[in-house]
């Protein structure tokens, strides 16, 4: 499926959901649920309010989150799969660690490194790294090991052989699960900038919901899902061109 059709599958969604939306408020005719054309009327104020201050601080650390994990995590599972002794010594770490709810750490994380980017981003890591490693690893120890053996006979050195079959082994399902975290590594985002900010999109909807602005909240919402679906057609977009011989 083509990043153009995942466009329009989106576009169906979105014009159902906000069929629902319309008819639920509607039927329940309550403050705390607009029309959603009142939402979108009042997304031209938005600018003055600011918003892309509140869009570049979430992306900043949306970004370096998922830029620190892709290294720490394609490194490390380059190492366990490559690596018998390291795989026995970090594979405890990495099973005992990737079920926990990484919301539970976030206290102990706040203290640890303050109440700014820094532990925002970490968080971050904490749910995209050990699911990057978990699957780069993986991807390598599923590779049939008589794969390699036409290229040794060839005479290909190991960078050849690692660039010809190991990459594309390793960039589908690392793009797949980091695209799967996404829409998780967003949630503890807005959960996160709830806390020692005052900027972040996650911010900007809690404020206006204590301030009892129900618009703008939910313009915040809308912004934060198009920013999530934004990330994930782009890495969409990076699979359709690095792994052309996919489809």
């Amino acid at each position: 499926m083509n990043t153009i059709k995942k466009i329009k599958i989106f576009l169906q969604g979105f014009l159902m959901v906000n069929i629902l939306w319309y008819l639920l408020s509607i039927i329940i005719n309550l403050k705390v649920l607009p029309k959603p054309i009142d939402v979108y009327i009042n997304m031209s104020n938005l600018y003055d309010e600011k918003l892309y201050t509140h869009i570049l601080a979430s992306l900043y650390r949306v970004v370096s989150g998922i830029s620190i994990s892709l290294v720490l995590g394609v490194s490390l599972g380059l190492l366990m799969a490559y690596s018998s002794i390291w795989n026995k010594i970090l594979n405890p770490l990495v099973y005992f660690s990737y079920p926990i709810p990484k919301t539970a750490l976030l206290p102990i994380v706040i203290l640890l490194f303050g109440l700014g980017d820094i532990s925002k981003i970490i968080i971050i890591i904490l749910i995209l790294v050990f699911q990057i490693i978990v699957t780069v690893r993986d991807a390598i120890l599923n590779i049939p090991s008589d794969t390699y053996g036409p290229l040794k006979s060839l005479g290909a050195s190991k960078l050849q052989i690692f660039a010809n079959v190991t990459v594309p082994a390793i960039l589908p399902e690392l793009l797949t699960s980091l695209r799967l975290s996404i829409g998780t590594a967003l949630s503890i985002l807005f959960f996160t900038e709830g806390y020692g900010t005052q900027y972040g999109i996650g911010y900007y909807i809690l404020d206006a919901w204590t301030r009892i602005d129900y618009i703008g909240m939910y313009a915040g919402i809308i912004v934060l899902s198009i920013l999530g679906f934004i990330i994930f057609i782009l890495i969409d977009a990076l699979e359709e061109t690095v792994c052309k011989w996919k489809a």
